[in-house]
């Protein structure tokens, strides 16, 4: 270890390291990073529930869909803007989607599902069938 050397790039070799060390949003702007909305999964006695953070969004820009024991989250939102001045002209533009997809355990009660959309959050509450809540817990003897 007697040769160790600080590592100081130099030329195309610094070039290489300032590009690829950074994020796609550094050079493009942070209006065109793509993300998926962080979703929490909660099961209870009787159903599951999904919540999605979906803050900015209103309630007809999501479609939500069930087939084939799979549940799609799709949400998508266009916004225009345009400022007229005497000078010029000012257009932004701003294109938000996602799509979730989740595979449904067969206890969910397919019929069943609701959603609601508030402050943000996209709430999916995914009952549980009749039959599994009924069963009560079984106690397995330790011999």
């Amino acid at each position: 270890m007697k040769n160790l050397v600080n590592y100081q790039p130099t030329g195309i070799s610094k070039m290489f390291d300032n590009f690829f060390g950074n994020s796609i949003t550094d050079f493009m702007g942070g209006d065109f990073a793509m993300t998926q909305p962080s979703v929490n999964v909660v099961e209870t006695h009787d159903h599951f529930r999904i919540e999605v953070a979906a803050p900015g969004l209103e309630r007809d820009d999501f479609d939500i869909q069930v087939e084939n024991d799979h549940l799609l989250i799709k949400a998508e939102r266009e916004h225009k803007d345009e400022v007229k001045e005497d000078n010029f002209v000012r257009r932004e533009f701003n294109y938000t989607s996602f799509i979730r997809n989740f595979q449904l355990p067969k206890s969910v009660n397919g019929e069943g599902i609701g959603a609601k959309y508030e402050n943000g959050v996209l709430t999916i509450e995914l009952p549980k069938k009749e039959e599994v809540k009924g069963q009560p817990v079984k106690r397995i003897e330790i011999k």
